[in-house]
This record gives structure tokens, C-alpha cells and sequence, in this order.
């Protein structure tokens, strides 16, 4: 079945004080060179079929459901069945 994700992400002039936290966790677990962090939400939405009408509809969903498009933009895109991204 298809799979559509939207990733959900902090507008980059908002404020990240979680990947700010991993940013600052990293060196003391021994990770280094990692200069910036942003965490943000990802959303997996199987559908029967991709449409241009499904498409539609999940970016709808995502801009008044998913994300709060105040301090959040998101993408919606669809991923490619794990086989074929072997390819």
C-alpha cells in the first residue's frame, strides 16, 4: 500500500530548545561534529491509491492538523516501497 509522510519541522526563525538539548547531549556521548540540531515530527499515512485528489487531501490535513503553520512548515511526499529504494 502507499505510503505518504509529511515531516513536520520548526520554522527556522522558531526557537528549538529539544535539538538544542541533543545538540548539547552529543559531545558528552562522544558524537562530535555536529554544528546544529532540529527536531521536528513525522507523520506516515498509508492510502489505497496515490491521487492527486489523496495528495490534496493529505496536504490539507497537514497544514490544519499536523502542523502548526505559525512556527511549522511541513512537506508531504511519498515514499517509495522499501524494494524499490534498494533499487
Amino acid at each position: 500500500m502507499p505510503r505518504v509522510v509529511v515531516d513536520v519541522m520548526p520554522k527556522p526563525e522558531i526557537l528549538d530548545p529539544q535539538g538544542k538539548a541533543v545538540l548539547g547531549a552529543l559531545p558528552r556521548l562522544g558524537f562530535t561534529g555536529v554544528t546544529e540540531v532540529r527536531q521536528g515530527k513525522r507523520f506516515e499515512l498509508e492510502i489505497p491509491e496515490v491521487t492527486d485528489e489523496a495528495l490534496a487531501q493529505i496536504d490539507k490535513l497537514a497544514e490544519t492538523f499536523l502542523a502548526n503553520t505559525v512556527i511549522e512548515n511541513y512537506v508531504v511526499r511519498v515514499e517509495e516501497p522499501a524494494e524499490e529504494m534498494a533499487k
